[in-house]
C-alpha cells in the first residue's frame, strides 16, 4: 500500500475523506514551520524594541524562550503525531478534552491568526519598506501598503497551494543562506575594522540599573524580563506544520520533525545573528533610538549595498511569514466549517474544484485580515506595538492550553508510535509548564492594555456565536465526526 493511501486511511479513522492533494514534504514541512517563526522578521521587528526597554543585555533572554519554546515544540509534536488532522489545537482539543473546550482552542487560535497576518505584514510596511524605497510611512501609505500585501499573499494561497509552497520554499532557503552569511560577515568585517565591542554584551544601554533584575510589581514587568518578548514574539508557529497534516505525506512523522527542527535552527542562527548585530552595534543607546536599528547596523559595517541585499532579504522573510500564517488561517477556518462549526460554514468548508484550495475560506479571512487593519490603523495610535502585542499574547494562551490537555491526557495516549517522548516525556513537560507560566505573567503589562482589549473584544464575538449555536441547534452542534477514542483508532490501526 502506497503512503498515500495510508495517510488517507489514517485520516478516514477520524471521519474525515481526503480533500486536499498530498504534496508536502519534509522540507516543504520545515519551510512552513521555519517561515511562521522567520527569525528576520522577529528580529527586525523587535530588536529595537528590546533595546530600550532592556538595552542590549535583554538578547540573553532569548536562549532561555529557545529552550521554553522547544519544549513546547516537542509536547505539541507528540500531539501532532496522534491526530495529524487539519485544525491542530483544535482537533487536538475536541477529541481529547471535549468539543466545547475545543471550539474555544480554535476561535482563539483563529484570532491569534487574523491579527498576526495583519502584524507581519504591517512590519513591513511601515518599518521596511519606507527605508528600502526611501519614502515617507505615514498613516495612510502604511494601510495601504499592508492592504495591497494582504491582497497578493490571498491571491497566491486561493490560486494554488503548489505555488505558494515553491514561493515559501525559495524563501525559507534564501533566508537560511542569506542569515549565515550575514552573520559571518557581520562578525569577520567587524573584527577586521576593530568595531566590536564586546561591553555591549553586558550593556544596559539607556536602562537605568534600579530595579534592572526585578521581575516587576503587579502592572509591570522589570526591564530585563521585559526582553523575553524578543523571543516569545519570534518563536511562535512552529505548529503551523501540523495545521497542513492533510496535505503532508507521513504526517505523523514529518510533522513533529519539522516543529522541532525548525524551533531548534531558528534558535541558534537567530542568537548568533543577534550576538554579531550587537557587537557591531557601536554605541547602543543611539541606535535604540532609530526605528530601524538592525538595518542602520548592516549599513554602518557592511555599507548600502549589503544593506538594500538584507533589506531586500527581510521583506521577502517577511512576506513569506504572512503567506504561511494566511494559508495557516484559512486551513483552520476549513476545518471548522468542514465540522459545521464556524460561523457561515456552509461557505467555507468548500475546496475549489478549479484549484483544490478552500478559495472562499481564503476570501473570507483576507477581508477579516482588511477590517483589522483598518480597525487597528484607525483607532490605535501606536498601530504595530498593538498588533506586536495582541499577535504575542495569544500563542502563550494557546501553548498553555495545549501543554496543560497533554498534561492531564497523556496517560490517555498510546505509548510509541511515530514520534513519543518517552523518557524525556516528564522533564520537557516541567520546562515547557515553567516557560509557559513564566511568560504569561509577562503579559500583566500594562503596555498590553490594548491587546488584551483586541482578545475581550473576540472572544465576546466568539462567546455570542456559541451560545446562538447551542440556542439554535442545541449540544449536539458540537459533535464531532467520528468521536471515538484515541487509544482506540491506533489500536484498530495496529491490527489492520
Amino acid at each position: 500500500m502506497s503512503q498515500h493511501n495510508t495517510d488517507s486511511d489514517e485520516l478516514a479513522r477520524f471521519g474525515y475523506e481526503q480533500s486536499f492533494e498530498r504534496r508536502t514534504g519534509k522540507f516543504a514541512s520545515f519551510a512552513v514551520a521555519f517561515a511562521f517563526v522567520s527569525i528576520a522578521t522577529g528580529i527586525f521587528t523587535t530588536y529595537g524594541s528590546v533595546l530600550n526597554s532592556s538595552g542590549p543585555l535583554g538578547i540573553w533572554t532569548w536562549p532561555i524562550a529557545v529552550v521554553g519554546q522547544l519544549a513546547v515544540a516537542l509536547v505539541i509534536g507528540s500531539l501532532a503525531s496522534r491526530i495529524p488532522v487539519t485544525g491542530y489545537a483544535y482537533q487536538w482539543t475536541s477529541r481529547l478534552a471535549n468539543p466545547v473546550l475545543g471550539w474555544i482552542i480554535g476561535w482563539i487560535s483563529f484570532m491569534f491568526l487574523a491579527v498576526v497576518v495583519v502584524a507581519v505584514d504591517y512590519t513591513v510596511a511601515s518599518t521596511v519598506l519606507p527605508v528600502l524605497l526611501d519614502y515617507e510611512a505615514n498613516g495612510f501609505v502604511t494601510w495601504a501598503v499592508t492592504a495591497v500585501i494582504l491582497l497578493g499573499q490571498a491571491a497566491l494561497i486561493g490560486s494554488s497551494t503548489k505555488w505558494t509552497e515553491k514561493v515559501n520554499n525559495a524563501a525559507v532557503s534564501a533566508e537560511l543562506v542569506g542569515m549565515v552569511l550575514l552573520t559571518v560577515l557581520l562578525l569577520v568585517v567587524a573584527a577586521i575594522r576593530n568595531n566590536m565591542d564586546f561591553s555591549n554584551l553586558w550593556s544596559r544601554g539607556a536602562v537605568a540599573a534600579e530595579g534592572y533584575w526585578s521581575f516587576g510589581e503587579a502592572t509591570s514587568a522589570g526591564p530585563w524580563m521585559l526582553g523575553f518578548l524578543l523571543g516569545a514574539f519570534t518563536i511562535v508557529g512552529f505548529e503551523s506544520a501540523a495545521n497542513l497534516a492533510e496535505e503532508t505525506n507521513d504526517p505523523e512523522r514529518v510533522v513533529p520533525r519539522a516543529m522541532w527542527q525548525a524551533v531548534l535552527a531558528s534558535g541558534v542562527l537567530g542568537f548568533l545573528f543577534l550576538v554579531a548585530v550587537t557587537l557591531a552595534a557601536g554605541d547602543p543607546v543611539a541606535l535604540a533610538a532609530s526605528g530601524t536599528p538592525i538595518a542602520d547596523v548592516i549599513k554602518n559595517t557592511l555599507g548600502p549595498v549589503v544593506a538594500t541585499l538584507l533589506l531586500l532579504l527581510v521583506v521577502l522573510a517577511i512576506f513569506a511569514c504572512g503567506l504561511v500564517i494566511m494559508m495557516t488561517g484559512t486551513r483552520l477556518t476549513w476545518a471548522m466549517s468542514r465540522d459545521e462549526r464556524f460561523p457561515g460554514w456552509r461557505q467555507w468548508k468548500k475546496v475549489s474544484p478549479r484549484f483544490g484550495t478552500p478559495l472562499r475560506a481564503t476570501l473570507f479571512y483576507v477581508v477579516l485580515a482588511e477590517v483589522i487593519l483598518g480597525l487597528f490603523s484607525a483607532f490605535s495610535e501606536d498601530a504595530l506595538f498593538t498588533l506586536f502585542g495582541a499577535a504575542t499574547l495569544l500563542p502563550a494562551v494557546i501553548y498553555a492550553a495545549t501543554v496543560a490537555l497533554y498534561l492531564t491526557k497523556r496517560r490517555a495516549l498510546p505509548e510509541g508510535g511515530k514520534f513519543d517522548l518517552s523518557g524525556w516525556e516528564k522533564p520537557v513537560l516541567a520546562v515547557s509548564v515553567v516557560w509557559l507560566v513564566f511568560e504569561l505573567s509577562l503579559f500583566r503589562d500594562a503596555s498590553f492594555r490594548d491587546a488584551w482589549l483586541y482578545v475581550l473584544v473576540m472572544v465576546v464575538i466568539g462567546a455570542a456565536y456559541l451560545v446562538t449555536l447551542l440556542a439554535t441547534r442545541g449540544r449536539r452542534a458540537l459533535d464531532m465526526p467520528d468521536m471515538h477514542s484515541i487509544d482506540a483508532a491506533f489500536a484498530q490501526k495496529e491490527q489492520s
